[in-house]
């Protein structure tokens, strides 16, 4: 009898790995916005944030290729690439954040980031949403909220509605803000009451796992007092929204206006090559570097800061953040032209769209929808409570004729539901 791939997968790698759709894709080729799978079907990706300048960038290729025929090899050692990509990438943010940690994934990043927070504060106590996701380590799946921890959540963790469009906190989009802040006040005391302390406050700029809730600028101002008030650290994983996908700004936190004091990247970074980073201000790495020794065997060698500087060209040369920004607007308006009767909300910000579903059963609903666009040949997923929301997030290099493939796709599947 012939092993199915899908057997084969559970011989080899164990049971229950995730996998996207019901009918797991095999995907065997990508090229910009296109990937193939083994039966040679085209799907657009409506969905991929990894490749954030799109499948196999031939100047991402070239630049990993010609650096692994010259050197690879670890920060112990001395090479330039990495001092120049961090230089070059901090350049982009402001308040004092000069320094970073380069790591391979973004869960080892926001683990960094915690540790920082402790490093700096001495305190232990950590918040975040109610509905978020932050990685794969020990400390941040105390955070993530898709599976609850084995014995229950740590008891210096807290986790806070996190807002919403439909149902905001305060009962109104206005009060929103205070009310968000208020419930992080709370959780604040609470840790300080049971003698953990308070180090810091991590979160998505765009709240992406949450749903991508409409949050304007300002939004956060009444929190990050809080914050700082009680000794602090915002801590701000850029995972998802930085390197432009804002469209606006090049980091989700600029659209909102406010600073933190610790950013985490990754994915996108080098566009599919396993790069992540911790970047942070000076005063933060130097309390981490004295509370931890760290070191990180493949974070930050010569092909990875190749990686990563090849993607910044391209986003610098091929215009890539403003292109989303008018990408942005013309997609957000041809999904707003959407008709169906379960449509509640229609949002987004840059290259990064919700469209949420109401009524009983919308999490069905928009799970049942997402396997008709596969079957089309659109890879795209959901987000939010219930899971009722629609995530689409495509590469930087989606465009106008993309966006019109991909709306009148879902018009043809709404009206068939």
């Amino acid at each position: 009898m012939t092993e199915t791939l899908d057997q084969r997968r559970a011989r080899l790698m164990g049971p229950n790995v995730p996998t996207f759709y019901r009918h797991p894709v095999h995907i065997v080729r990508g090229q910009g916005v296109w990937l193939w799978d083994a039966a040679g079907k085209r799907y657009l990706d409506c969905y991929n944030n990894v490749a954030h300048v799109g499948h196999c960038h031939p100047r991402v290729v070239q630049a990993i290729a010609a650096q692994a025929a010259v050197l690879n090899t670890h920060t112990r050692y001395h090479h330039d690439l990495i001092l120049d990509y961090i230089e070059r990438l901090t350049a982009t943010l402001g308040h004092g954040i000069s320094q970073a940690i380069m790591t391979c994934t973004g869960s080892e990043a926001n683990d960094l980031a915690l540790r920082m927070a402790q490093a700096v504060t001495g305190k232990t106590g950590i918040i975040a949403t109610d509905n978020t996701y932050h990685g794969n380590t020990a400390a941040v799946s105390q955070l993530s909220t898709r599976r609850p921890p084995i014995g229950g959540r740590a008891p210096n963790v807290r986790l806070v509605p996190s807002p919403d469009t439909l149902a905001p906190l305060g009962g109104s989009l206005e009060s929103q803000p205070q009310a968000f802040a208020d419930n992080v006040a709370q959780a604040i005391a609470e840790l300080q009451a049971e003698g953990f302390g308070f180090s810091g406050l991590m979160l998505c700029p765009v709240f992406a796992n949450e749903g991508l809730p409409s949050v304007a600028p300002g939004f956060l101002d009444p929190t990050v007092a809080v914050v700082k008030a009680a000794g602090g650290l915002i801590l701000c994983d850029e995972v998802q929204p930085g390197f432009g996908r804002v469209g606006s700004h090049f980091w989700g936190h600029e659209s909102l206006g406010f600073a933190p004091d610790v950013v985490t990247v990754g994915k996108p970074m080098a566009n599919g090559h396993p790069v992540a980073a911790c970047l942070a201000r000076p005063e933060a790495m130097a309390a981490f570097r004295e509370a931890f020794g760290y070191f990180n065997t493949f974070g930050g060698n010569p092909v990875s800061a190749a990686a990563c500087m090849a993607v910044l060209d391209v986003i610098e040369d091929e215009g890539l953040q403003a292109r989303g920004a008018a990408t942005s607007a013309y997609l957000l308006n041809r999904m707003r032209a959407l008709r169906h009767g379960r449509i509640v909300n229609v949002r987004g910000k840059g290259m990064f769209f919700g469209l949420e579903f109401g009524g009983e059963g919308a999490g069905d609903f928009a799970a049942d929808l997402v396997e008709d666009m596969v079957a089309r040949g659109f890879l795209l997923n959901r987000i939010g409570r219930g899971g009722a929301t629609l995530k689409i997030r495509p590469p930087m290099v989606f465009g106008r004729a993309e966006a019109d493939l991909l709306a009148d796709a879902l018009q043809a599947a709404l009206a068939v539901r």
